[in-house]
């Protein structure tokens, strides 16, 4: 899948593979990114997003396609430049520090390994750690610093050579969530602040969804989808998609002259494609709470949990259970809390569903 996008690019690739042994760990990858953009590359382990990083940075080289950066190309066809002659700045999950050097050591490593002399390498130093509000830290040591205060470290090394591309490796993912959600504030207002390029490998949706211009996310070596973070929300390509960005439930639907039935539960007419079979997303959006006796819909809580204003309210519907599938559920919004146990019915919102051609892999 291409980026469409019309900006000058400040990363392209095309047709990236990537083969180990005869297995293919990357196929046909094509991802364009106009400078001063965050692409985040989303997906669970195993989707080949540290991969294509790691492409970019020049750690691999491609099998097969080009990849080009500013215009010129970096890997293709009898091409291959080395990551140090990348002009890239990158962050790593495990933060790479040297525990004998000092917080200010650390971020001058990359510019005395470029030869640059001790003023100006001093002056840049300084300006790094300010960036990232560790200036009075200069002359400690690493491990005398929090994990959040050590990524910060990570990150000023990163920009100290004033590259206009920076590469993020999960760089989060050690911190514990309520660190993440203020570091991910933090490093989406430097980016933007110091005018950056990024590419941001992260599992975690909320992190990609909160910091990136546009989030690809990776399924088996390949771009399942390519988009701006609120059109992947409201427009997911597959149900694969909705399913990892948690946006609700995919239930698999039986169209009858009467209308649409799940589990051999009667919906009604709900509009949709005209098909047969359907797969549809029903999100919290989608359903709203009524009496048993006109619902569409009846189940049991399981659970309530309270976010910002009100209740996430977890329900297991009634009827047949799906071969081959888990216990089906949905998610609600409520203003109150439910009991656990109770029952309750639900009412579809036919104009807030989300339809799917049915898959073929999936059973009923």
């Amino acid at each position: 899948m291409r980026g469409e996008w019309n900006s000058e690019q400040a990363i392209s690739a095309q047709n990236l593979t990537l083969s180990y042994s005869g297995i293919q760990i990357l196929r046909g990858i094509d991802v364009a990114l106009p400078a001063g953009q965050t692409l985040a590359l989303l997906g669970p382990s195993g989707c080949g997003k540290t991969t294509l990083l790691r492409l970019v940075a020049g750690l691999l080289a491609p099998t097969t396609g080009d990849i080009s950066i500013n215009g010129q190309m970096v890997a293709g066809p009898g091409v291959f430049v080395p990551p140090e002659k990348r002009q890239l700045g990158m962050v790593f999950q495990d933060y790479a520090l040297w525990p004998h050097l000092t917080v200010a050591g650390n971020v001058a490593f990359p510019l005395e390994m470029a030869g640059i002399g001790r003023a100006e390498r001093e002056a840049r130093v300084t300006a790094a750690l300010d960036r990232v509000g560790l200036g009075a830290m200069a002359a400690r040591s690493p491990a005398a610093l929090s994990g959040g205060q050590q990524q910060r470290v990570a990150i000023a090394r990163a920009i100290v050579g004033e590259p206009r591309i920076v590469l993020f490796d999960e760089p989060l993912s050690n911190l514990d969530r309520e660190l993440r959600e203020t570091m991910v504030a933090e490093l989406g207002a430097l980016i933007r602040g110091l005018g950056l390029t990024a590419i941001y490998v992260t599992h975690d949706q909320s992190e990609a969804l909160t910091l990136a211009d546009q989030v690809a996310v990776m399924e088996a070596g390949q771009i399942a989808q390519l988009a701006t973070p609120e059109h992947l929300v409201e427009q997911p390509a597959s149900p694969k998609v909705a399913e990892f960005l948690r946006l609700g439930a995919i239930l698999r639907l039986v169209r009858d002259a009467q209308g649409w039935s799940c589990a051999g539960r009667a919906l009604g007419p709900l509009g949709g494609p005209e098909v047969a079979l359907a797969d549809v997303l029903v999100t919290p959006r989608a359903l709203r709470v009524t009496e048993i006796g006109q619902a569409a819909l009846t189940g049991e809580v399981l659970a309530a949990q309270f976010r910002d204003t009100g209740y996430t309210v977890t329900v297991r519907l009634d009827g047949a259970a799906e071969p081959g599938r888990a216990i089906r559920t949905v998610q609600i919004s409520s203003d109150t809390r439910m009991r656990t146990g109770e029952r309750i019915g639900l009412q579809i919102l036919p104009e807030r569903l989300r339809w799917f051609p049915a898959r073929a892999d999936v059973p009923m």
